[in-house]
């Protein structure tokens, strides 16, 4: 009965178990990496979201 009553009392918590992973600060995604952005890596959707990406920036600048 103790286990019980400990439930009742302080609830179930279904959350996480264990500690997460530490961020070393690396970049996980070829899409943050500098090639990717400016499309030199020879993919041509990658070169055509590069060319959005640079009008976008370029939109407003006089």
């Amino acid at each position: 009965m103790d286990d019980f009553e400990k439930i009742l009392e302080n609830g179930i918590s279904f959350g996480r178990g264990g500690e997460r992973p530490k961020d070393n600060g690396k970049v996980k995604t070829k899409a943050k990496k500098k090639q990717y952005i400016t499309g030199a890596h020879g993919s041509g959707s990658a070169r055509q979201k590069a060319k959005y990406r640079e009008q976008r920036a370029n939109r407003h600048k006089k």
